[in-house]
């Protein structure tokens, strides 16, 4: 079997690609996977709420927000939880298909990350509190988590992840118009150096955009 990892997104010194004036380049921060190249621009990013690295990329360096903010016009920005880490991820994973057929992402989503982070979700009734504690009613939740749209989410968040799991290494993992792939490892940077985070957050953001318009 296959083993997962999480990806180490810190290194203790910065590169040269993370210059001014800077320009992604294939090899480097992205590659070409063997997937058919999607019909209409897409991102699509599989993520764990078990996963400090995904915590930091949304919390910290807010890659994905601003990945979504430069969007182009008819783009689609799409975040999958994946199954492989933590002994909830089924639940979480359903959790989080039910927020996005809520439309409550927004109100859960740091909620999740920080109750799992902290090693507080060990059941469904877990998670149906943090929803509860952020607004959404247990009625809504009793009802929609086994729903026949969040059974639907569910089932597309599993396909996406089976089409794509040769490419996937650990997470965070970042695909752009189906056959375009992320390699974290080609933004560096120095922990220790706001700058540098917030250049990082940046040019990876500048990546993901880059690639949907290429």
């Amino acid at each position: 079997m296959k083993k997962w990892i999480v990806m180490a997104l810190v290194a203790l010194f910065a590169l040269p690609s993370l210059a001014e004036n800077f320009t992604p380049e294939q090899g480097k921060q992205y590659q070409s996977v063997e997937l058919p190249r999607a019909a209409n621009k897409q991102v699509i990013e599989f993520f764990s709420f078990y996963c400090p690295h995904c915590a930091a990329f949304e919390q910290e360096y807010k890659i994905p927000q601003k990945v979504r903010s430069g969007l182009p016009e008819g783009a689609e920005f799409v975040q999958y939880h994946v199954n492989f880490l933590g002994r909830q991820s089924e639940n979480l994973s359903r959790a989080w298909a039910f927020a996005n057929v809520s439309n409550t992402t927004d109100k859960v989503e740091d909620a999740l990350f920080n109750a799992t982070q902290a090693g507080k979700i060990n059941s469904m009734d877990d998670i149906r509190q943090v929803f509860i504690d952020a607004g959404v009613s247990a009625e809504s939740f009793d009802g929609g988590i086994n729903s026949f749209a969040v059974n639907g989410w569910v089932n597309q968040q599993n396909q996406a992840f089976e089409q794509y799991k040769q490419q996937i290494e650990g997470v965070p993992a970042f695909f752009v118009n189906g056959n375009q792939k992320l390699l974290v490892e080609g933004f560096k940077f120095d922990v220790s150096d706001n700058n540098g985070i917030a250049q990082f957050a940046e040019h990876y953001a500048q990546t993901v955009l880059y690639l949907l318009n290429k």
